[in-house]
């Protein structure tokens, strides 16, 4: 499934993105962002600048480039958080814009040593909550 980008929520940066998620920068060629949702904190997503289907559109030096940014996002948030893991997800299926979710796994944290759950509704923080993780990953960038 190929979406639309005037209906695509990175690219048209609309309320439904802002709903879900608060940007913290702009990397290389791509968008960081910390999920509302929080039960595994520290959760972000890295969103690729340009309206692609996925990695295997992307040239040499695009992929690596935003690969490299995904990479750094998760060096980040391993210093900022200590997670045990942090686990990838490059789904897409109903929304066909290249982004990865990146999701700290912590021991005795939810769904540890299983698959994380894309929206759980169960954390909610803070602004001031919210401000705290992003000045810890914004630190360790």
């Amino acid at each position: 499934m190929y979406s639309d980008p005037k209906s695509c929520l990175y690219c048209t940066n609309n309320e439904t993105l802002h709903n879900l998620m608060i940007e913290i920068c702009h990397l290389r060629v791509s968008r960081l962002f910390l999920f509302k949702e929080q039960t595994y904190r520290g959760r972000c997503l890295v969103s690729y600048d340009h309206h692609v289907n996925d990695l295997n559109e992307l040239n040499d030096q695009q992929r690596n480039d935003f690969m490299a940014d995904v990479a750094q996002a998760t060096r980040a948030m391993q210093r900022a958080f200590n997670p045990e893991k942090i686990n990838y997800g490059a789904y897409s299926d109903k929304l066909s814009h290249l982004h990865f979710h990146l999701a700290p796994k912590y021991v005795d944290g939810p769904d540890y040593g299983g698959v994380f759950q894309m929206n759980p509704g169960k954390v909610y923080l803070s602004d001031a909550e919210y401000q705290e993780l992003i000045d810890a990953i914004k630190a360790n960038l």
